[in-house]
């Protein structure tokens, strides 16, 4: 059985099956210069565009078909309270910025829609 996970009588657990982790995470600040605030396996955060972040890996992932997990607090004035993180953005061209073993790219936005700058972005990666 994958993944299935069994309690011993002295109360130690172990995973039976194929084992996922989290590959990465990061709590960063989205405002003005982009600065982590804590990590792991994250060597940089690139500042693309408004609201539009490339997380870079430290060590490379197993592979690039991996789950990506985030949440932000809202920052910006106007247009609700509400924001959205979105994998794999669409760059200025329209082309779709697919995730790959040592970067994956996110974008903010507000309830308009319209690109924002998030003060707490967390993410983690996991496969």
């Amino acid at each position: 059985m994958s993944g299935l996970i069994e309690s011993s009588a002295d109360a130690r657990s172990k995973i039976i099956g194929q084992n996922f982790r989290c590959r990465a995470w990061v709590n960063f600040n989205g405002i003005g210069t982009v600065a982590i605030r804590a990590s792991g396996n994250v060597s940089s955060i690139t500042d693309n565009a408004t609201g539009d972040y490339t997380v870079n890996y430290t060590t490379a992932l197993p592979d690039a078909n991996y789950a990506v997990a985030s949440v932000q607090s809202f920052i910006s004035t106007g247009n609700g309270p509400n924001a959205t993180i979105n994998v794999n953005r669409i760059n200025s061209s329209g082309a779709e910025s697919a995730p790959t073993t040592s970067a994956t790219r996110i974008n903010s936005s507000n309830n308009a829609g319209a690109s924002s700058v998030m003060k707490y972005v967390y993410l983690m990666v996991v496969s």
